[in-house]
């Protein structure tokens, strides 16, 4: 029997977990002080590569002060390890170790821990140590890094290059292009980005001397790989010797997938004293301890028919790894490089990827993780080539696109996309957004000082393919049902979504559905959260383990009502028997089956080998003061195929987050560093730009689903979508603008409003000479 309408799956349903978040009754890791705990510290270093002597010997005199840490106190630990290789290629990393010992790296790299009973007392420490620097040339940004002669970051790393490989069919593209009629060519720059979440990091640490164990509490995306790193990699301890729990998490986007220095050091130091440990990050020390995101250089050409049709695609792209090989840094690049073809019929595709590294923090996965870099060559690229034969942009799309009849369809970098159908919402994007109406609403600007642009991105990505991922679904003895997940909610929804899985076949309203995550003492084993692949892989488990548990329910009322289990229905928290008034309550059930504590569990494993391929559709309409650089949205439209919707409100919720992230990107973020010093200039909101409400435009949002044919469920996964889309969009309306009134073709993000302002003044200084 279908469940109640306002609960199951489809249905916008609010958001569970919200009314403890804005009662001010959430409870994330700071929020959590244990009685007498010691506080800690990380000396940074100010410079970018130096080499260094320290002393802390005075410093561990003073007052309160309980231990401080140097490399030579935790030269035993492993280093924080990078869990991607190439299969064809296999390079050595260079070390990541818990404190950098004689040299450091990058400013912000860690040389001394320090633990206190006061924060006070290990401010006082931390001025206290005496630290002589030595100090070394260092060199930012991948240009520089490989140019010939420029500062080693690592001896061994010849040019700074961790590996130079190939994907794709060389000869094939060098032959395509041979033959094109014209050839279009972009080199563009996605600039680094910090995850500014809204709760930095922040840990606490407990040790049990009688059982030799430790427990950390911290806001991270996954208990288990963060234990499993640490124990197996770092502290050299069995798994059992360490219990994580993730509390409630505010934001994530990636960057707190990864084990960090500060909770490795925080078990020695708790182990050591026997005492509580606690840690917490402020804003700067997110900027100068936090992987950060993209920082891509590409170049890329497009080989072109008369008629439009692309014949191969050419790449050269640069991913900076920063100082050190974060968790799965250089996967970014390499892996991105495979989404690089996007929705087009591409049959020779060749792209050089090169890792470099630099005297700056270490890069990984921020939101989409390679995909938007992807995206966003990719679709600048199709503009250029739309400008280059005197097209449309969404003419050259229409001609290329992969059609619906040739899915599955593989492409020349080995992804099979397996539906979608990719011209229906760009042609519904355009409709919401008025597209034929445009030059209307440019010439109305123009009358008024302003140049309007408009644009579209149409992009494709892979996720959900984590690995296995198990649910257990339990009845409680009120009735009630449990579900235990190893994945982590960082503010998607999860309480609510996998309520809404479960209400879908017992008919549970959500407040009697329990999600329990972020514990390794209560749940077996989790993949955490990360790649969009709670739903996609998590979600189908939860409905698998549900049915599961629903039949073994039905088992024991026919038994109990001596009917046939294939005569009885679940809905409304009872099993009936089908056309009769004869029922019996979950609570009744759980009495009953509580001999036998399997019986009132279900359990399911899932793992997405295929991978699932969100689509859509953005369009942006811009407007531009060309007296001040100043950029407006002034239109948005966004039309996605997530293959089926869960929840609609939170679906919303996470493509307008995602969309805003990436025209933060596109309008007003970025990391700098100092060219010649490689100071970090950007570690503060004061020099950071971050987007706000009024920087954002009224979205306008639909689905255009297709099914996904590889995944139980249908679903395509959702959580990254939005900042895939939004910069290329965002961008290609800004060139547009910019190329109807003044032949400029390019911008690089973040587009600021210096940025425009230089670029149409340095047009009229051109044409004024």
């Amino acid at each position: 029997m279908a469940a109640p309408i306002k609960f199951g799956v489809g249905q916008s349903v609010l958001r569970k977990e919200d009314d403890a978040l804005i009662r001010g009754k959430g409870r994330y890791t700071d929020d959590y002080a244990p009685q007498a705990a010691l506080r800690c510290l990380m000396l940074r270093s100010p410079h970018a590569h130096a080499k260094y002597t320290i002393d802390a010997s005075r410093a561990r005199t003073l007052p309160g002060v309980a231990l401080i840490l140097t490399a030579d106190d935790v030269k035993d630990l492993g280093n924080l390890p990078c869990l991607f290789n190439l299969e064809t290629d296999p390079f050595t990393g260079p070390p990541y170790p818990i404190l950098a010992k004689d040299e450091v790296r990058h400013v912000g790299d860690s040389i001394a821990f320090v633990v206190a009973e006061t924060i006070d007392q290990a401010r006082d420490a931390i001025e206290a140590i005496e630290v002589k620097w030595s100090p070394l040339p260092a060199v930012t940004g991948v240009v520089n890094a490989v140019k010939k002669g420029a500062p080693q970051v690592w001896p061994d790393k010849a040019g700074n290059v961790l590996f130079d490989v190939s994907i794709g069919d060389k000869a094939a593209t060098e032959a395509a292009f041979a033959k094109a009629h014209a050839v279009a060519e972009i080199s563009i720059v996605n600039p680094r980005v910090v995850a500014s979440f809204m709760e930095a990091r922040a840990a606490v640490c407990e040790y049990d001397a009688k059982r030799d164990h430790l427990t950390l509490t911290v806001g991270s995306q996954g208990s288990h790989r963060l234990r499993d790193i640490l124990c197996q990699n770092v502290l050299n301890i069995p798994t059992e010797k360490m219990r994580v729990i993730c509390p409630d998490v505010g934001g994530g986007f990636g960057t707190k997938l990864f084990p960090y220095r500060e909770y490795a050091l925080m078990a020695v130091a708790a182990r050591q004293l026997k005492k509580a440990v606690k840690w917490a990050a402020d804003r700067t020390e997110h900027f100068m301890g936090d992987a950060q995101g993209r920082d891509n250089v590409t170049t890329a050409k497009m080989a072109l028919a008369e008629d439009g049709k692309f014949l191969a695609m050419d790449c050269d792209l640069m991913g900076d790894m920063g100082a050190y090989l974060s968790t799965f840094g250089p996967y970014i690049p390499h892996g991105g490089a495979g989404m690089l073809p996007g929705l087009y019929d591409i049959q020779a595709f060749h792209c050089r990827v090169r890792t470099i590294f630099t005297n700056s923090v270490p890069v990984d996965a921020y939101r989409g993780a390679g995909r938007p870099e992807a995206a966003y060559v990719i679709e600048r690229l199709v503009d250029a080539c739309a400008r280059k034969l005197d097209m449309t942009p969404d003419a050259i799309r229409r001609k290329n696109f992969i059609p619906p009849k040739a899915l599955p369809y593989k492409t020349a970098t080995g992804k099979v996309y397996d539906s979608g159908d990719f011209a229906a919402h760009l042609k519904r994007a355009m409709e919401i957004g008025e597209w034929k109406e445009f030059p209307k609403r440019a010439k109305a600007a123009k009358k008024n000082g302003l140049i309007r642009g408009i644009g579209l991105a149409s992009y494709v990505e892979i996720c959900g393919v984590m690995g296995e991922e198990t649910a257990n679904v339990r009845l409680d003895p009120s009735g009630d049902v449990t579900v235990l997940i190893g994945t982590q909610s960082s503010g998607q929804g999860h309480q609510t979504a996998y309520a809404q899985i479960v209400a879908e076949q017992f008919g549970l309203p959500p407040e009697r559905v329990h999600v329990r995550q972020g514990d390794t003492d209560e749940i077996a084993t989790g993949l955490g959260t990360g790649g969009s692949a709670s739903i996609p892989s998590g979600g189908v488990s939860v409905e698998r383990a549900t049915r599961e548990l629903g039949q073994k329910l039905k088992e024991i009322a026919a038994q109990a009502m001596e009917a046939s289990a294939g005569d009885l229905e679940l809905s409304d928290g009872v099993v009936r028997i089908a056309g009769t008034d004869r029922s019996m309550s979950f609570a009744d059930l759980a009495k009953r089956g509580s001999a036998d504590p399997s019986k009132l569990n279900g359990s399911a494993t899932f793992a997405s080998a295929d991978g699932t391929y969100p689509n859509g559709t953005h369009l942006a309409e811009v407007e531009i003061d060309p007296a001040t650089g100043i950029i407006k949205i002034v239109n948005y439209v966004i039309v996605d195929d997530f293959g089926k919707t869960l929840n609609p409100l939170l679906l919303a919720g996470q493509v307008h987050g995602g969309a805003m992230q990436g025209i933060g990107q596109a309008l007003m973020e970025q990391v700098v560093y100092g060219a010649t010093d490689g100071q970090l200039i950007t570690a503060t909101f004061m020099d950071y730009a971050l987007p706000r409400a009024a920087d954002g435009p009224d979205f306008v949002f639909e689905t255009s689903n297709v099914p996904c044919t590889t995944n139980p469920l249908g679903v395509k996964g959702a959580g990254e979508a939005g900042a895939i889309g939004s910069c290329p969009a965002v961008v290609n309306a800004i060139v547009d603008g910019l190329w109807r009134e003044y032949k400029i073709d390019h911008i690089d993000m973040p587009a600021t409003p210096e940025r425009v302002w230089i670029a149409v003044n340095e047009h009229h200084r051109r044409h004024s000479l």
